[in-house]
């Protein structure tokens, strides 16, 4: 889930932006994310905060990225089925949901997102439109072989997906198996086939 935010002043160093998100994962696996601070990770990434602050409006849309956004860099699946290639994005949101970084940061970013509904409406433009726009190649690959429909609701199947997983690992606590990305890919694809 790439950020989407506006770049303002100089290009991003690509190494202060890396050294940024990896400070952050680490601070909020370590201490938490109430224990983590935009001064902590500036000191941890070796940045000042007035770098990170222009490249994120708080710490929420910064642990954010930092945290759930890492399936995102990966190629747009093609197995050549709509299963298969659900399987494969749902396996990245497995990894997103279970490292220690996420169940850490998951109470804070919804406490957050509770209190601020600007906060969520930023989160879902900035950052999920980029899993939104992954969904759709595969779903055009999947309407061109004749599996589904054209039209079928791609939000609708981003929030089923990602909310089984975010429900199944980051509420209830469960470990992942190795077939969960599959049996999940398998319901919603089946959910949605043409009959």
């Amino acid at each position: 889930m790439s950020s989407s935010l506006p770049s303002r002043g100089r290009p991003r160093d690509p190494r202060s932006h890396e050294a940024i998100v990896s400070a952050t994962a680490e601070l909020i696996a370590e201490v938490g994310y109430a224990a983590t601070s935009i001064g902590a990770v500036a000191a941890r990434a070796g940045v000042g905060k007035d770098t990170i602050y222009r490249r994120w409006p708080g710490k929420p849309e910064l642990v954010f990225e930092a945290v759930f956004t890492t399936a995102d860099h990966a190629p747009v699946p093609d197995t050549g089925t709509l299963t298969g290639d659900l399987a494969l994005l749902v396996q990245g949101l497995v990894e997103e949901f279970h490292s220690p970084s996420a169940a850490a940061a998951l109470p804070g970013l919804l406490a957050d997102f509770a209190a601020d509904p600007a906060l969520k409406a930023r989160i879902r433009s900035d950052f999920l439109a980029p899993s939104k726009e992954r969904l759709l190649i595969v779903f055009e690959r999947a309407v061109l072989r004749g599996e589904i429909a054209a039209g079928t609701p791609v939000d609708l199947i981003l929030d089923t997906l990602a909310g089984a997983v975010f429900f199944h690992i980051g509420l209830v606590g469960e470990h992942p198996t190795p077939q969960l990305a599959g049996r999940l890919a398998a319901v919603v694809a089946k959910g949605i086939e043409i009959q």
